[in-house]
């Protein structure tokens, strides 16, 4: 427990004594000769601003928005030092905490000769409490490394257990490396206090809370037993029996300096699994590092294994390090004899027979882990892989090693599943991500639009190829399965995830999911061992397009999360039929949505969906026959109505294999036993998942690599990934008018560029990019808009807010649009609307009142642009392209053709919301299915080439041509004679008929498609 002074009261004359008070005592009493003064490291007086890196800042951090604190420097009459104070509020249900980061360009601070590092807090408890029992804070320190983000964590915690000011002392020698998270997988291992970058707070969770802080400062003299300390190069040594395992001994000093002083370690095999004598020779003995060795100076300790002539499962031989003179490893290494010889390691047996061998040796303990995934930040220690017997880990957005590198990641993932070979059976983690438009945690990753422009291709094909990239991409990586993809139905474009879908037709999003066969191969799973594909998941199931605005209870979330009402012929028609096409497409996971269902008609009112029973184990895995597991959502569970070990056993019994917990591992395997125990979960229900869990990890062919194949990481951004994310943000542009056919563009022409997206990788890539939410700017590689268009045209001036002169232009092209959100943060009414920004609207008016213009709106959904709409000449709905700029400069300059089609429709206003294809009353301003072509003109003849098209689509559907290519141009052909006689003159007479063209076609419906097209034309 750190030592702690008390202050309490907070009158200015009280302060004003102490203060005068501590003056005369500190005159009176220097400090010693060999007792350094106090250092402040942060005033908290605003010197330090409440900004973000690389500049000296304060900043905020969590696991979504919500979970980051709020800051204020605040004058206070009772402040400790100075005037003012560091105030925050705080409710957090992940993680989430603060950093102060020195400032990257500057030399790192030099803490070296100081005991300790103490600070004022200022606590909240009412009444006094026991000491220990108050909330806790864990403390960490940055040493080491380039920066503050790639700096070595050294931790400690305190707990808030007064009222008022009092004073936190922590000694160097109480800080522990970080055993969950290190940023650069941690560097020597030594707290060398000569490099220091700042500090970080992690506040506590589960119910509100506020703090103060002042005066943060280092005291006292260096204690000399921080300058070494000894560290091994692994925790874990994996050998076979008869082998030998040599755990390497590295001693590493402050600033790489000699040992002053002689440095012993003792070391011994003892404890375990393993039977000294009959398993192991026991090894013991001491080795001295002289003073005066070297800092990188290496000692091994040789453990030699005896080969067992019987089957036997993973034994442990830990050895136990005694260290005089420097500071010990955090944990103890550990030689692991290999399993062997047990039938579910044989790979020439069927996968089921391994499953079953395999599941029949499994303890209650082992089972409940196999059904848990964490975060890798939430793990208190990386041995708790093993205590734990964890199943699974994840990255969320934005969780990401530093560097942020695809090496930096496959390292990360290998030594997490290094851990998983402590365990007896030595079953491999199952690691997944958010990869959702490419890899797009990764830096440097190949972006692909969005799936939203990925329905607007209403190209099956490229939605495959995307998949596919997508897939070798992420297992380069290590990682083996992808929460992707979304085959949600967006129904609302208030919903902040509705970029997320393909489209707002389920006929649309079913031929989008060739992207399955992309990303796992065969539908029966035999190419998921693959170097090259992931294991897929559908989500979000089922409904979650489809919530209904302002019923959702989650914080500020307007739709999100929300209630989907629905009757039970529109849940069948809309919502389920994507998921029926998963799972005949082989989907290996499942997740279940956080929002809730409604079926009208059945009085039972919204049910979440991580509790329905009926649609989960009923419809799902009984009569679909889903025979993948079923995976929660971030801490889903805990949404469901009731206490947490009702939560457990109904999500579990509603048929979830697999929880996201993220964060409360420990509590959900311990709850999930309980529950087994008293026989509120049946062990069959429990048998059923760990044996859905198993089967798709060694059809992954985790159990024979468990570790990173990086043959394919050099493809990871490489020209041919970047060749299709390119191809795909081209077919991705939706030309919504084009009068006087201002677009293509020509290479001579003078263009003028503006517009707050023509000139941002971060806008045009959208949320889910590098962090959960996106961010603007320059935040991983590719190529802008704007450089796309420098590389096609002879002359082009760039003016974001269109202040330059804009005389003397052939054309201008203002880019415009939405700045990146993810899931209920982009919700409308939650900070947001559908409108463009001012200073994107007056960009337009300047540069189509002076030139002819177009339009590119670069955005998650459709934007409200009517009132602006006659004095604009072209019209581009450009989605989120991702990385590839260039794509969109293709089609600009006709590279390639304008192909794209809505795949959700164009509203005229927000009141008209929602508005999809098929509604009884509907007049948009551009209706699902509108595109027009730069590739080719309408055919001549009008109503006469009509009917010859509806008896071309009559044979075509004898001929099986329904949902082919061949369909497909006889109805694009009427498509066009439409879209030419409209002269974008659009009524609802034109745009119903002419949407629901579009649905019958991607149904197959030739003959209906004509027949409606033929309508939709004679209205025109």
């Amino acid at each position: 427990m750190p030592a702690t002074r008390h202050r309490r009261g907070s009158a200015r004359a009280l302060l004003a004594a102490v203060t005068v008070l501590a003056g005369l005592i500190t005159a009176a009493v220097p400090a010693a000769a060999d007792d350094p003064a106090p250092v402040l490291v942060d005033r908290f007086e605003g010197e330090v601003p409440l900004s973000a890196p690389p500049a000296d800042s304060i900043f905020t951090w969590g696991s979504d928005a919500d979970d980051q604190p709020k800051l204020a420097l605040t004058e206070r009459a009772d402040a400790p030092e100075g005037s003012k104070v560091l105030e925050g509020t705080y409710d957090i249900s992940g993680w989430g905490g603060l950093s102060h980061e020195f400032a990257v360009d500057q030399t790192p601070q030099n803490w070296s000769a100081h005991k300790g590092i103490r600070f004022w807090w200022y606590g909240q408890n009412k009444a006094p409490l026991p000491p220990g029992s108050g909330k806790k804070i864990n403390f960490e320190i940055k040493d080491g490394g380039a920066n503050g983000g790639a700096s070595e964590l050294w931790t400690m915690s305190f707990t808030d257990d007064w009222e008022g000011w009092h004073q936190v002392e922590v000694p160097f020698a109480d800080f522990v490396y970080r055993g969950d998270y290190q940023p650069v997988g941690g560097i020597d291992h030594i707290l060398g206090l000569d490099r220091m970058w700042g500090y970080a707070l992690t506040l506590p969770t589960g119910a509100p809370g506020s703090f103060a802080i002042d005066g943060m400062e280092l005291y006292g003299k260096a204690d000399p037993a921080l300058t070494a300390g000894i560290a091994t190069d692994a925790t874990v040594h994996p050998v076979d029996g008869g082998g030998a395992a040599t755990v390497r001994l590295t001693l590493s000093t402050t600033g790489g300096l000699p040992v002053e002083e002689p440095v012993t370690v003792a070391y011994t095999t003892q404890g375990g699994t393993a039977v000294a004598g009959t398993d192991y020779t026991p090894v013991t003995g001491t080795y001295t590092f002289p003073a005066g060795t070297a800092s990188g100076a290496t000692h091994t300790v040789k453990v030699t294994t005896k080969k067992a002539k019987k089957a036997s499962e993973a034994r442990t031989i830990p050895l136990v390090l005694t260290v005089t003179g420097a500071k010990a490893p955090t944990e103890t290494p550990q030689v692991v004899i290999n399993a062997h010889g047990l039938p579910y390691q044989n790979a020439k047996l069927p996968v089921k027979q391994r499953v079953a061998d395999l599941l029949s040796r499994l303890s209650p303990a082992e089972k409940a882990g196999q059904m848990t995934q964490a975060e890798r930040n939430a793990l208190r220690s990386p041995g708790d892989i093993a205590s734990y017997d964890l199943g699974s880990l994840l990255s969320g957005g934005g969780s990401v090693p530093t560097p942020n590198t695809p090496e930096a990641w496959a390292s990360m993932i290998d030594s997490y599943q290094l851990r998983a070979q402590a365990t007896r059976f030595q079953i491999p983690l199952i690691y997944g991500v958010d990869a959702v438009h490419g890899h797009n945690n990764v830096i440097g990753s190949t972006i692909m639009p969005h799936n939203i422009g990925i329905g607007a291709t209403r190209d099956p094909q490229t939605a495959q190829r995307t998949g596919a990239v997508t897939a070798s991409e992420v297992r380069a990586t290590g990682i083996p399965w992808d929460f992707a993809p979304c085959v949600c139905v967006t129904r609302d474009e208030r919903w902040g995830r509705s970029y997320e879908s393909y489209g707002e037709d389920p006929a649309l999003v079913e031929s989008m999911e060739t992207v399955i066969q992309g990303m796992q191969g065969a539908a029966n799973g035999s190419d998921l061992d693959r170097d090259d594909k992931v294991l897929a998941t559908a989500k979000h199931y089922v409904g979650d397009g489809g919530t209904e605005f302002g019923s959702s209870t989650t914080g500020s979330y307007t739709i999100d999360q929300g209630v989907t009402k629905v009757t039970r012929e529109e849940l069948e028609a809309v919502h389920l039929a994507p998921f029926q096409e998963a799972v005949d497409r082989g989907i290996g996971t499942v997740m279940p949505s956080y929002s809730s269902l409604d079926i009208l008609g059945d009085d039972q009112g919204p049910v979440k969906m991580h509790a329905d029973a009926e649609m989960i184990n009923g419809v799902l895995k009984d009569r679909m026959g889903f025979e993948g597991f079923v995976i929660s959502d971030w801490q889903a569970i805990d949404q469901i109505p009731g206490d947490y070990a009702s939560d457990v056993r109904t999500s579990v019994n509603a048929g979830l294999d697999m929880i996201m917990v993220p964060t409360a591992y420990q509590d959900f395997t311990s709850t999930l036993r309980s529950e087994v125990t008293a026989g509120r979960i049946s062990q069959a229900r429990i048998d059923d998942a760990v044996s859905r869990i198993l089967t798709q990890k060694f059809k992954l062919g985790l159990f024979e690599k468990p570790y990173a194949d990086t043959s394919n990481i050099d493809d990871i951004g490489s020209a041919a990934h970047r060749a299709v994310a390119r191809e795909a943000a081209a077919k991705s542009q939706v030309l919504l008018k084009n009068d006087g056919a201002v677009l293509p563009l020509k290479a001579n022409q003078k263009v003028y560029v503006a517009g707050s997206n023509a000139d941002n990788i971060g806008n045009q890539a959208g949320g889910w990019t590098v962090s959960w939410q996106g961010s603007s700017g320059d935040i991983t590689e590719g190529t802008t808009i704007l450089e796309g268009m420098k590389k096609d045209a002879s002359s082009v001036t760039y003016s974001q807010d269109a202040s330059a002169a804009t005389d003397g232009y052939d054309v201008g092209v203002v880019v415009v649009g939405e700045t990146p959100y993810a899931e209920g943060i982009g919700d409308v009414g939650n900070g947001n609307d559908l409108e463009l920004t001012a200073a994107d609207k007056a960009a337009i008016d300047k540069v189509c009142a002076a030139m002819k213009c177009a339009v590119l709106v670069v955005s998650g959904r459709p934007q409200l642009i009517g009132d602006r709409l006659g004095d604009i000449d072209a019209l581009v709905a450009s989605w989120l392209p991702g990385t590839e700029g260039d794509g969109v400069a293709d089609v600009l300059y006709g590279k390639r053709a304008f192909t794209g089609q809505l795949p959700v429709t164009w509203p005229k206003s927000e009141t008209q919301l929602p508005i999809n294809v098929g509604d009884a009353t509907y007049d948009p301003q551009f209706p699902f299915g509108w595109g027009l072509t730069t590739l080719k003109k309408a055919p001549a003849g009008g109503e006469a080439t009509l009917t010859a098209l509806s008896v071309a689509a009559g044979i075509a559907e004898k001929l099986h041509l329904g949902n082919t290519a061949a369909g497909k141009v006889i109805v694009d052909q009427a498509r066009l004679l439409v879209q030419q006689k409209t002269g974008g003159k659009l009524t609802a007479a034109v745009s119903k008929p002419f949407a629901e063209a579009d649905h019958l076609l991607l149904t197959g419906d030739l003959t209906g498609a004509v027949a409606k097209l033929r309508a939709a034309y004679r209205a025109a």
